[in-house]
């Protein structure tokens, strides 16, 4: 693989604004000799997070996580070091050299970059029809129609799929840069007819990355039958979960204002910007997703939801309002309807809002909010239930609040709200937390008072191997996968064993590089990140020590009870009666034994 010559290298690296480049992501505050900033890896209200410009150095004094300015680049784009090299050298004006001579890009970064340069190329040809060809002429006049600038056609580069399906196919193959195999698996062709387009008589809206290159395309149907809105399939460069339409565009007042405007379609994101509602973004025809919560929250720290007033759009409301608070957004409502209470009938979107009253009255109408509490327990009230299926509608909400002080404070509006306890409110939650685990939640729901762990005994033990994979071979020795309970402490166990197998080779050591890749659950794998930046498997032998035998007692248990049940009602498949009882009289020696052991080890430890 080809490397950078340490001179280039080291140019690069001094030439960087370390201040510069994180302003990109959060707002700095200049204190003594240090920039401070909310730090975009954890939660926090304060600012923990510093930058010292001249060592081009970054620290988090609340998570802990720091390093050189390129490694934050790599945190935040999730980029590989030469990507964010490459990067730093374009932004700064400084030449990178490679010791072969170039760079080796491997074959899947070739076709990334490709299709990149694909779809830019399509997107401007599809603009060029909205904008100068009369077959664009229908799309042209509805989006006009529907309030829309020529300023914000060009802003968002809007355009036109012609009806001819093989229109596209035959344009691009006469500029004989893309194979006829290229552009059958670019996602712009029909897969059983790879020179029919997939977009076509529709009105097209580019879908860009973070850093505007156009990654996809949506498209709204002008004429005829079929969905009224498509999107792009994943593929290598779109994963439509993990994306946001009009981010590019959005993120520099997402930075400034610490927010963002979350809407439900393209035609509400073009009206909320024209109306100077910069920070608006949208999901891409699905819910809202942990992954675009947690893309957000590299840059913002409250989330306003802007979805349509009818029931699916409320309904959408308090899921994403869910989806924020489990991974750490504030969040409100935006009640548009308060600002046209005097109307006869309301506005069902920011579009309409923009096409019948104007941008002056969408500005205004997107400051009539309420706090997403508020909000929740209004849509309970809606549903007309008893007091205590009314409280229970509201579990989930405490449940996604990741402040125990939050939750309690919630738990007495919600009291307030319905006439009752709080004492009461909080035993019905532990009770439905108890009853359905892996429901509201895996841990069981303390009193106000208790100190609250988010994971178990099992995943918590999991993690701190996983952060210290070395342990996986002591690990592997006292338990087997089929000994936890806990499935997300089981995946690990079985991400850990496949890595050790694949890794160990003869007698050699594995390596950890890319194994938090391995994982492929959202939540889980931050819950690893945050856990080993924040330092909470501290101590990990000792856990380990301590841990293995405590949850191989519990298997012991399990299996004793079911022993003792089979003997008392023995079925025609149950093993012999003296099996039985040799295998109980085993059960017992082994769990006087791991007591034996825990005595004498906390004996030592005093």
């Amino acid at each position: 693989m080809s490397r950078f010559t340490e001179t280039s290298k080291q140019a690069v690296i001094d030439r960087i604004d370390a201040v510069a480049v994180v302003e990109d992501y959060l707002r700095l505050e200049k204190r003594g000799g240090r920039y401070w900033g909310l730090c975009p890896f954890h939660h926090e209200k304060t600012p923990s997070f510093t930058v010292e410009p001249d060592r081009k150095f970054y620290y988090c004094f609340g998570c802990h996580k720091g390093g050189s300015i390129v490694n934050f680049i790599m945190e935040m784009d999730k980029l590989s070091f030469p990507e964010a090299m490459e990067n730093l050298a374009k932004r700064f004006g400084t030449e990178l050299v490679y010791e072969s001579g170039g760079p080796d890009k491997s074959g899947e970064e070739a076709r990334a970059n490709a299709l990149r340069e694909l779809y830019q190329r399509v997107a401007g040809t599809f603009h060029h029809f909205l904008m100068k060809k009369a077959d664009g002429g229908d799309a042209k006049l509805y989006i006009i129609n529907r309030g829309i600038t020529i300023d914000t056609i060009e802003g968002f580069r809007l355009g036109y799929a012609p009806a001819d399906r093989s229109w596209l196919y035959g344009f691009l193959s006469k500029k004989g840069a893309f194979s006829e195999a290229f552009l059958a698996g670019s996602g712009l062709f029909v897969k059983q007819h790879p020179r029919s387009a997939f977009f076509f008589n529709r009105l097209m809206f580019p879908i860009g990355d973070k850093n505007g290159r156009t990654a996809a395309f949506g498209g709204r149907i002008l004429a005829g039958e079929g969905p009224k809105y498509i999107n792009s399939q994943d593929s290598e460069i779109f994963k439509k979960g993990k994306t946001l339409f009009a981010l590019d565009l959005a993120l520099p007042s997402i930075r400034s204002a610490r927010a963002v405007y979350l809407a439900e379609g393209y035609m509400d994101v073009l009206a909320l910007h024209q109306g100077g509602v910069s920070n608006a973004v949208a999901p891409l025809g699905t819910a809202f997703t942990d992954d675009q919560a947690q893309l957000i929250r590299r840059w913002a720290d409250k989330v306003y939801l802007m979805l349509d007033n009818d029931e699916a759009g409320r309904n959408a409301a308090f899921k994403a309002v869910l989806c924020c608070r489990k991974n750490g957004l504030d969040c409100a409502v935006v009640n548009s309807g308060a600002y046209f209470k005097g109307e006869a009938v309301l506005p069902k979107d920011p579009a309409e809002i923009l096409q019948k009253f104007g941008a002056e009255a969408l500005k205004k109408s997107v400051k009539c909010c309420i706090n997403d509490l508020e909000y929740v327990i209004s849509r309970s009230r809606a549903l007309k239930e008893e007091k205590s299926q009314s409280v229970a509608f509201l579990f989930p909400y405490l449940d996604a609040l990741e402040s125990e002080v939050a939750k309690d404070a919630s738990v007495g509006i919600i009291a307030d709200a319905f006439g009752v306890e709080r004492g009461a409110v909080w035993e019905d939650y532990r009770k439905a937390s108890g009853e359905k685990p892996g429901g509201f939640t895996a841990v069981k729901v303390p009193a106000p008072a208790e100190r609250v762990l988010r994971a178990g005994d099992e995943l918590y033990l999991l993690g701190a191997v996983f952060v210290n994979p070395g342990l996986f071979k002591t690990l592997r020795a006292g338990l087997a996968p089929e000994d936890l309970e806990d499935p997300r402490a089981r995946e690990l166990y079985i991400v850990l064993e496949e890595w050790y197998r694949s890794s160990m080779g003869e007698g050699g050591d594995p390596g950890a590089a890319g194994l938090i890749d391995r994982v492929g659950d959202g939540a889980l794998r931050d819950f690893l990140l945050r856990g080993e930046a924040m330092g909470i498997f501290g101590n990990p032998e000792k856990l380990l020590g301590d841990g293995v035998p405590r949850i191989k007692g519990k298997v012991l248990e399990r299996r004793r009870k079911e022993i003792i049940r089979e003997l008392r009602n023995p079925s025609p498949a149950s093993p012999g009666q003296g099996d039985l009882l040799a295998e109980k009289i085993y059960i017992d020696a082994e769990l006087t034994r791991l007591r034996e052991t825990a005595k004498e080890v906390v004996t030592n430890e005093r």
